[in-house]
């Protein structure tokens, strides 16, 4: 039973809202691609890992920056990138956030700070130690959050990239999104270190473990990291022991596991935990939560509308948002 928090009423409609969008349009994506085949590819949902965007949210500024994996929509609806971008960008479409050309698994809003999307396991530890030395070398206090998942925390580059952020006390938060499962291989199959954030004490790096299931201990825990970064002190590893209730993929069978372990995590579903204490401590009624449910299942609507009237790009866009450097030596015409 939820207990009453020190949070005011204004973040938890908040929490309620965020985590609603990102759930109703992850199950309306997979619908869209599951029973229409409008939406192809990999897709990889979010779906019980809401708590921690929501957390990251009220833990940060907008000017703070996000970068994350593939696994990548909420964070991306979190930060302000548009349900119709990012459903267009699903879909293929030239109106998408990353013009059509990224699809699910590479996101990018650079307006909204969202750097983010990365289809290489681990490669955006690296980068978002990069971003997070950009802001400390243009003298700003932002901070940036550099998410990866369980599996990623055995590529070598979060090693090589510990060191230096340590070294030269980068702003960043690595936080790791325990869900249990590297595509479908468990932690315990795969590392002798079972407590990811106990990796960061080669480094001396400070770390914690938080619930990810709370909207409550993420914030709290994020703040704390997010606070000894803009004073300088470098970076945090953040393990957040979350759940995803989908598989690692849409085309996942999830053999791995039980539907009774799945069952077991839905029975602490993020988004009913805040709706329990939003409405225990009467900030809203029933008929309130509808409403909000009402107005996100809208734009979830017009997203598919957005999307599916949207067109495909154009031919000649195939060779733009390429990157090229003319002076380098080895290019070969």
């Amino acid at each position: 039973m939820p207990v009453a928090t020190k949070f005011s009423k204004e973040t938890y409609l908040y929490w309620y809202e965020l985590m609603q969008l990102i759930r109703q349009f992850e199950l309306t994506a997979e619908e869209k691609y599951k029973m229409d085949g409008k939406i192809r590819g990999f897709f990889h949902a979010y779906v019980g890992q809401e708590a921690i965007a929501a957390g990251c949210m009220t833990a940060t500024r907008a000017e703070d920056l996000f970068i994350t994996a593939y696994r990548d929509h909420g964070l991306a609806l979190a930060k302000g990138m548009s349900a119709d971008s990012c459903m267009a960008e699903l879909y293929g479409k030239a109106t998408g956030c990353a013009k059509g050309k990224g699809g699910s698994m590479h996101f990018f809003g650079k307006k909204e700070n969202f750097y983010g999307g990365h289809g290489i396991v681990g490669a955006q530890i690296g980068t978002g130690a990069g971003l997070a030395f950009a802001e400390k070398y243009r003298g700003t206090d932002n901070v940036v959050l550099c998410f990866f998942g369980d599996g990623a925390a055995r590529q070598g580059i979060l090693h090589e990239t510990f060191n230096l952020a340590m070294l030269w006390k980068l702003p960043v938060i690595f936080i790791c999104e325990n869900n249990n499962y590297a595509m479908g291989t468990s932690i315990e199959r795969t590392s002798n270190v079972i407590d990811i954030y106990k990796l960061a004490d080669a480094y001396e790096m400070p770390a914690d473990q938080l619930d990810g299931m709370s909207s409550e201990t993420v914030h709290e825990g994020v703040s704390r990291a997010v606070k000894r970064a803009r004073e300088g002190n470098g970076p945090t590893l953040l393990e957040i022991k979350t759940y995803r209730y989908k598989g690692h993929s849409i085309s996942d069978p999830q053999k791995y596991r039980t539907k009774e372990e799945v069952d077991e995590y839905k029975d602490r579903d993020p988004i009913s935990l805040v709706k329990a204490t939003i409405l225990q401590e009467n900030f809203a009624t029933e008929a309130d939560l509808k409403a909000i449910d009402d107005r996100i299942d809208a734009v979830v609507a017009q997203s598919v509308k957005f999307a599916e009237e949207s067109p495909w790009p154009n031919d000649d866009e195939v060779l733009k948002d390429v990157y090229v450097d003319q002076n380098y030596p080895f290019i070969v015409d």
